[in-house]
């Protein structure tokens, strides 16, 4: 059991041991603003484009991350009907719309390709939701996650989820990140040589489809707007390619939320860093699970 570093931060996991696949909540604080940014050739995405700098909304309730590829997002769908109980979201005429960016992976082919998280799914997440949860290993999101796909499916090894955490005085700048990526994770010594690029030729061009993807959210306590958050967003990008080779392939659809809850005040670019180590260590503890 272990305690998400930034106050007021959530986590609950539904998982689906035997279909190989889950999703995950990662709760929010109320007034929490945030942004993203998705790298790779193939996302799988839900309410990500308000998110981007200059749309109305600045707020979000909470983030999915979830297996399933596309089919997965209905599990948002049970996060909003749990928070639309409680009356969180955005206010207006017809009561509370909550929002819920959400983020999949593809894991449709470790076990029940029919299994993918939906509405009770999300909701049971919701409902698991406690101050103190998993965040290590192959569960929720993670559940079905896998590393190094390039290496076909007998070379491929345990992925899923992981955590870390920075402090800088009262700074805390968090990431739980569910990693399935076609790369292998590098633990800084990986070899990007022209040997190498020729080892991996023969891999692209087979591609294993689109079954991929690393994806995940960074959580501070700094005060920023969403111009901000997408900054922040950029530097979790800057952590995944120090720490999987290689990253954001046309076989990924990497994609980070960064979510401030708005309590200390600090220079962005000292976020942004924080956020480059968090990344890199949260997708190295997976290979040290």
């Amino acid at each position: 059991m272990t305690t998400f570093g930034v106050p007021g931060v959530r986590v609950g996991h539904w998982s689906d041991f035997e279909g190989r696949t889950g999703c995950t909540l990662v709760d929010l604080p109320a007034g929490t603003v945030a942004s993203y940014e998705a790298r790779g050739g193939a996302p799988a995405s839900r309410e990500l484009e308000l998110l981007e700098p200059g749309k109305a909304v600045n707020a979000i309730d909470g983030v999915v991350l979830t297996g399933g590829s596309a089919f997965g997002l209905a599990a948002a769908d049970g996060v909003m009907r749990f928070y639309r109980e409680q009356g969180r979201g955005v206010q207006t005429p017809a009561g509370a719309v909550p929002i819920v960016p959400t983020l999949a992976l593809f894991d449709l082919t470790a076990g029940d390709p029919a299994a993918a998280p939906d509405s009770a799914a999300g909701y049971a997440a919701a409902q698991a939701c406690t101050a103190e949860q998993v965040l290590h290993g192959q569960v929720g999101a993670g559940t079905g996650a896998y590393v190094a796909h390039w290496r076909g499916p007998d070379g491929r090894r345990p992925g899923g989820l992981g955590y870390a955490e920075h402090r800088l005085g009262e700074l805390v700048v968090a990431c739980l990140a569910v990693v399935n990526a076609f790369g292998d994770i590098d633990d800084g010594s990986a070899d990007v040589s022209f040997d190498a690029v020729r080892i991996l030729a023969e891999p692209f061009a087979f591609g294993e489809g689109r079954a991929h993807t690393t994806i995940g959210v960074v959580v501070t306590n700094a005060r920023l707007d969403k111009v901000g958050c997408r900054i922040v967003a950029q530097g979790a990008h800057d952590g995944l390619a120090r720490s999987i080779t290689p990253p954001h392939t046309q076989f990924d659809g990497d994609g980070f939320v960064a979510a401030a809850t708005g309590q200390v005040d600090m220079h962005v670019d000292i976020v942004r860093l924080l956020a480059l180590a968090c990344v890199t260590d949260a997708v190295r503890s997976v290979a040290q699970a």
